[in-house]
């Protein structure tokens, strides 16, 4: 397993299994864990340990609301965290649309830092993990290499070089 994939609530399963599928288009092994910062943090301790041990390199972590998952995870171990900022639907949310999720995932204190990625977009969480394995990983360099030059291949094949109108 090189990432895990953490999130508070089975409610969130839907955003970060688009974290999940990138990382599988890659071949790249994962580990999905639904803990909660607050309701089960001796859980999450044990949890991080384990992953840990079985020499994971980069950790996916999701929260919404006061989003602290990322954080405490990110206090827990030196290995690279990603955040997912992720809008809280159920009908006790604030109806901040996740932007407190943001906030407070992108203003960690200093020297615990966690990467932070849009609001729900999971898919980038994935596609920074997976330039984070690269960088010790050759075959996995030249997969996204490809994947770049394809999408520039795509994006001349939609006009990027000009459109008649």
């Amino acid at each position: 397993m090189k990432v895990a994939l953490f999130f508070g609530s089975k409610s969130d399963t839907e955003i970060m299994k688009k974290a999940g599928d990138v990382l599988k288009a890659f071949d790249v092994s994962y580990k999905a864990f639904v803990l909660s910062a607050h309701r089960s943090g001796d859980l999450l301790k044990e949890r991080i340990r384990e992953v840990e041990a079985e020499a994971c390199q980069v950790i996916i972590a999701g929260a919404g609301l006061a989003a602290h998952l990322p954080g405490v995870i990110a206090s827990h171990t030196i290995l690279p965290v990603i955040g997912i900022p992720l809008e809280c639907r159920s009908p006790q949310s604030n109806g901040l649309a996740g932007m407190d999720a943001l906030f407070s995932i992108v203003q960690m204190p200093k020297q615990i830092p966690v990467a932070t990625v849009g609001i729900n977009n999971a898919e980038n969480a994935a596609y920074l993990a997976l330039q984070i394995l690269a960088l010790s990983d050759a075959d996995l360099k030249e997969k996204l290499i490809s994947f770049r030059k394809k999408l520039v291949d795509e994006a001349l094949q939609n006009g990027a070089c000009g459109v008649d109108l």
